[in-house]
């Protein structure tokens, strides 16, 4: 049996500084497997904002260009190269004030601008998931030009987003937004990596809620073993699964549990990206 290996020490949160965040290069290998699953109510109850996803809210919205595509990371979330896992330009990251420390990855809002006729785009809204984490700049003060400073509610768009609701001149612009299903196409990703006995899996796009609460894996010879969350959307558990197919139970914040069988053969290798079932929306 290989030694264990400690986990990676996760990245710096502050992916995103305001108007300015980089792409990011990541490559999926999919592979089709038949999967069996079950979908059932979890005991963990869901958090607050899950119970009210058709309310609106006060908020503000800046926007950011691309400068580079060569950083690997994929944001404060983990998720890669956006366009290769799915998620395109329609992301979106969070100031501090609604972040949750990476738990609220892959959740989606709905946002729409408000307040300034000069500058918002009558009718429109623009749906984005949550990818990345916008750090606070305590050079300024929160009504000052730190836009990301607690307590503010700030969201920072790709300008391709940001300019389906507002005229790019508008800056940061007051902005309603409200908590939503997502709605993603195919199932689950499960990106397996690590190595020896360490196993990080990145879960990805994940329709309902969205974000991830609770994760087990098992192997053909194991019961359920429970994972624990690393960063963002990445989990990981020091065990030896080599050689065994891998199912997965994946638990969002609404409580709702998805179990998918078999999603890896038993020949699986770090570095591979498989899909399971998704949750119904």
């Amino acid at each position: 049996m290989s030694p264990s290996l400690p986990p990676p020490a996760p990245p710096p949160l502050n992916r995103i500084q305001t108007l300015a965040l980089p792409l990011f290069s990541f490559l999926f290998f999919t592979f089709s497997l038949p999967v069996t699953s079950h979908t059932s109510s979890s005991t963990s109850p869901p958090r607050p904002h899950s119970t009210s996803l058709s309310e609106w809210r006060s908020a503000h919205a800046t926007y950011y260009a691309a400068s580079d595509p060569r950083d690997s990371v994929g944001g404060a979330c983990g998720y890669g190269d956006l366009g290769k896992s799915g998620y395109g330009l329609a992301t979106v990251g969070l100031s501090e004030a609604m972040f949750e420390r990476g738990q609220i990855c892959g959740a989606c809002f709905e946002l729409r601008c408000v307040e300034d006729l000069r500058w918002c785009i009558p009718g429109t809204s623009v749906i984005v998931t949550v990818t990345n984490f916008c750090a606070p700049n305590y050079g300024f003060t929160a009504d000052g030009g730190g836009h990301c400073n607690p307590p503010n509610k700030h969201f920072v768009l790709p300008i391709e987003s940001y300019e389906k609701i507002a005229i790019w001149k508008a800056g940061n612009m007051p902005v309603q937004y409200r908590r939503i299903k997502c709605r993603k196409e195919g199932g689950m990703r499960f990106t397996v990596s690590g190595s020896g006995n360490f196993i990080s899996v990145l879960i990805s796009n994940v329709a309902g809620a969205g974000d991830v609460t609770a994760v087990k894996i098992k192997g053909s010879r194991t019961g359920w073993l429970q994972m624990g969350r690393n960063w963002g959307q990445n989990w990981h558990i020091n065990a030896d699964l080599k050689n065994q197919p891998l199912s997965f139970e994946v638990t969002s914040s609404d409580g709702l549990t998805i179990t998918s069988y078999n999603v890896a053969p038993k020949d699986w290798n770090f570095g591979q990206t498989f899909e399971g079932k998704q949750f119904e929306t």
